[in-house]
């Protein structure tokens, strides 16, 4: 997307209504209001799809008083070359209708795509008022979504278990940017989880990520993971919001778990990205090694682990390593279910397959949240989508050094 475009007097009045009628709108309400402002911007419809937890299909959200939309496939559909390029796509003119797929985004967090039907193709100008739409319309989904369970209902395509329900509801947005760095995880499996989590804040210049791997898949549905990753993120925010350091935050996590269940084990990964150096600082606490890639290439592969995992930090006091990034640098961490995911054959997934799949998909120069998204499908098929433990990557890219205030970025 290139800079953001002015809008004209009519886009901004239909831009003002739909935040006036916005204040008291359910999810229910937002197809119609969809196709309300669409009709004051001289469309003939506006239909919004959202993207399912598996990040597989658009799927059209009921209600609106038009045509009920069919869910769509990302792979191989113009609506989801929208939503995985992050821009504007236009669809081929059908029966005297022209259509424009607009991705909804939060930030640079994917929420689902807009499909905007017209008599005859929209000019340049015209776009961007309905990609001024769209952004609005991606944050009132967000923002609706914490007061009813109907956005959450129409992104399964499948039962949630409890456990996976519990960690589900403490995880951070998949994606969030500054104009200096961005941030994209993603977890698999989407409905019957073990004991993986991982989150991140940027408090100014510093943003913090952690990745934890908690041991006890498959006992009591994967519920004592569960727990344990649980108690692990909220003693990692509870450190994080009392400024503590690196160390004492593994402490403050170590101790907090152990208190809870001395048996209990947990490998993890705690980092922090200073932005306006680009100096990495990386705990890890028995976990497997992250990776820095730049230009095309590993440039290292950080040492672990530096720390003992979780409930048995008393033991070994933990090394912090730090390591300089330059602009464009890649940094990813991921768990154990990762590379040790197997083929029909038996064969391991294996780091060097890791690498070589990570260094193919930054080749194609897609948006970060797409890189992730297509490495993790990757993995999901090598294993013909039958995990045998919980794969979870993290990857944040360095894009410049911050001068001043941190900012988020207008551009993808």
């Amino acid at each position: 997307m290139g800079q953001r475009k002015w809008v004209s007097m009519s886009e901004r009045n239909a831009l003002n209504g739909l935040l006036r009628q916005s204040g008291h709108a359910r999810p229910e309400d937002l197809p119609r209001l969809a196709r309300q402002v669409a009709g004051q911007l001289g469309a003939d419809d506006m239909i919004l799809y959202l993207v399912d937890h598996e990040q597989r299909q658009l799927l059209p959200m009921p209600g609106g008083g038009g045509a009920p939309g069919q869910a769509l496939a990302i792979e191989g559909t113009v609506a989801g070359r929208a939503f995985s390029m992050m821009r504007p796509v236009g669809g081929a003119v059908d029966a005297g209708a022209a259509r424009l797929w607009l991705p909804l985004l939060n930030g640079l967090e994917r929420v689902g795509v807009a499909e905007v039907v017209t008599a005859a193709p929209l000019s340049d100008s015209s776009v961007a008022g309905f990609e001024a739409v769209a952004s609005l319309l991606a944050d009132l989904v967000v923002s609706r979504s914490h007061y009813s369970d109907t956005v959450e209902r129409l992104r399964r395509r499948a039962p949630m278990r409890l456990a996976a329900e519990m960690l589900r509801a403490q995880l951070p947005p998949l994606t969030f940017s500054t104009r200096n760095m961005i941030i994209s995880g993603m977890l698999e499996p989407c409905y019957d989880v073990g004991g993986d989590a991982f989150d991140y804040a940027v408090n100014g210049d510093i943003a913090h990520l952690a990745l934890f791997d908690a041991v006890g898949h498959g006992s009591a549905g994967g519920m004592r993971a569960v727990i344990l990753a649980s108690l692990a993120l909220a003693a990692y925010r509870n450190a994080r919001r009392a400024g503590f350091d690196l160390i004492e935050t593994y402490h403050h996590v170590d101790t907090a778990v152990r208190e809870h269940d001395r048996r209990g084990l947990i490998t993890g990964v705690l980092a922090e990205l200073d932005q306006r150096t680009g100096r990495l600082r990386v705990i890890s606490a028995g976990h497997p090694s992250g990776l820095v890639l730049r230009r095309g290439k590993v440039a290292t592969v950080l040492p672990t682990p530096t720390a003992l995992p979780v409930t048995l930090g008393d033991r070994r006091p933990p090394v912090v390593v730090e390591e300089a990034l330059e602009p464009g640098d890649d940094v990813l961490f991921y768990t154990d279910g990762i590379i040790e995911a197997r083929s029909a054959d038996g064969e391991r997934f294996g780091s060097d397959r890791l690498i070589d799949f990570t260094v193919k998909a930054l080749a194609d120069e897609l948006p970060l949240p797409e890189t992730i998204r297509r490495l993790v499908h990757a993995i999901l098929a090598y294993q013909d989508d039958r995990l045998q433990d919980d794969a979870t990557v993290l990857m944040v890219r360095f894009l410049q050094p911050s001068q001043g205030k941190v900012t988020s970025p207008d551009q993808t």
